[in-house]
């Protein structure tokens, strides 16, 4: 079912084979490094880059200064675990098993990553990568679905999903730090391990002839949001007026930031920044109890509307990507795995996603607009959800939202109403029975797969 997605592809640079491009030659140009780094809860706009006044982060900016700025790069769902799933298997979450949060207690989970999908970093070790997560896992509590099992040669960090305190590193007063399968209780704010850890992964791998790829997963800013006390008052200092909740969110992403500066500049240290290909982006859109800024795009997490799954983005690599440079091309969280295996000439099979790594190659692409429709899922408990799910899908101007389980189906012209301000469905009923029935479709396909673990 999944080649039932279709695309146009970039004229003149590559085709529908994945295969069909050879980025690099595995005889002469050594194949780069990967450092992913994924926030969690990041506003679309919580980013300094565009314009955000109270805001402050030159290192995320120098990223995008350096390299190429995605403006509109989505998740694939407004919350974490499936956005995570979609990331590394590189089709949509539902249709890997994961439709929802997956969490400590079964009854309030609401998905199962099927073991069968290979996964990024198992894809990526093919080719002689050295694969690591260091921070948040978020994708299972135990085998078969634990990081090492599922791809990754090491794991520094958080099994589960939020912690409630960024310091104690507990979950339903459940420890689930580790480094691989050993239980470990470090001292120290969680932002500041994964730094840490990050630039001691690093400066190890300097030494090893063998390419890396490093998903750094960082717990902030999701809520409990709980900055360093000096971060705090840096901000406070500086933001005259500035509300207490804002004022928090500020400095826990600002203190993000540095941590992401650190993990950088040890690349510079190491030589191996020039041949090192970073991604930043977020796993949905900002909270917006915390005070996240989603810019002008309405709503925020949990929400099918555009706040709740466009997503900052931006990509460099000194070595071979000019700087400067804005797409306004779409892409979602699962076309990072095509594109990163096309960089490293493995072909993927039976996937959603796609490679844009033509966009992030060649200053001068030609665009074609793309015939790719894009579904979004979050499968949910509780008095809201009970156990069904909301729904957006995107094609071409349409985008059709079902925002929560007990409301109507909802119809917008994204290219009049970006904001999502004016409901046509009434005045288009032909757009929405198409519309419905492909969505049905894909909901059939979610549904043939298993989201909770077999008894």
């Amino acid at each position: 079912m999944k080649n039932k997605y279709k695309w146009l592809t970039m004229i003149g640079l590559v085709t529908l084979g994945m295969a069909s491009v050879s980025v690099t030659n595995p005889e002469a140009d050594p194949l780069p490094n990967i450092l992913l780094i994924l926030t969690d809860d990041q506003g679309y706009h919580d980013v300094s880059y565009y314009g955000t006044s109270d805001l402050r982060t030159p290192n995320i900016d120098q990223i995008a200064k350096n390299g190429i700025r995605f403006d509109e790069f989505y998740a694939n769902c407004p919350v974490c675990s499936p956005t995570r799933a979609a990331l590394l298997s590189g089709s949509y979450p539902d249709v890997v098993g994961v439709p929802g949060v997956i969490r400590t207690f079964p009854e309030d989970n609401w998905g199962y990553f099927n073991p069968k999908e290979p996964t990024l970093p198992a894809m990526l070790s093919k080719k002689g990568y050295q694969t690591a997560i260091i921070g948040k896992w978020h994708l299972g509590l135990e085998s078969p679905n634990t990081p090492n099992e599922r791809g990754f040669d090491y794991f520094h960090g958080w099994l589960g999903d939020m912690m409630d305190d960024y310091w104690a590193h507990r979950r339903h007063n459940i420890n689930y730090m580790r480094e691989n399968n050993k239980v470990i209780d470090p001292e120290g704010h969680a932002t500041d391990l994964f730094t840490t850890w990050s630039q001691d992964y690093i400066k190890k791998q300097a030494k090893s002839k063998k390419p890396f790829f490093l998903y750094l997963a960082y717990n902030a800013p999701h809520f409990p949001v709980q900055p360093p006390k000096e971060w705090l008052a840096k901000v406070k200092a500086r933001e005259k007026g500035i509300e207490e909740k804002r004022a928090n969110l500020v400095a826990l992403i600002e203190h993000m930031d540095d941590g992401i500066g650190k993990v950088v500049n040890t690349l510079k240290d190491e030589g191996l920044y020039e041949n090192t290909l970073i991604i930043f982006t977020s796993d949905n859109g900002g909270h917006l109890p915390s005070m996240a800024n989603n810019g002008p795009v309405r709503d925020g997490k949990q929400s099918m509307y555009e706040g709740g799954l466009r997503v900052p983005a931006c990509m460099s690599w000194p070595g071979r990507i000019k700087g400067g440079r804005v797409s306004n091309q779409t892409n979602l969280s699962m076309d990072l795995y095509p594109t990163l295996l096309q960089l490293a000439n493995v072909e993927p099979k039976n996937i959603h996603g796609r490679s844009f790594l033509p966009t992030l190659l060649n200053e001068n692409q030609i665009m074609v607009v793309e015939e790719r429709d894009l579904y979004f899922t979050r499968r949910e408990g509780g008095k809201e959800y009970g156990g069904m799910a909301s729904y957006g899908l995107r094609k071409g101007k349409w985008k059709l939202v079902k925002n929560s389980p007990h409301k109507p189906m909802e119809l917008f012209d994204m290219e009049s109403d970006q904001l999502e301000k004016n409901n046509v469905i009434d005045q288009n009923p032909q757009v929405y029975a198409e519309l419905n029935k492909l969505l049905m479709k894909h909901i059939q396909e979610g549904g043939s797969v298993p989201w909770q673990k077999p008894q």
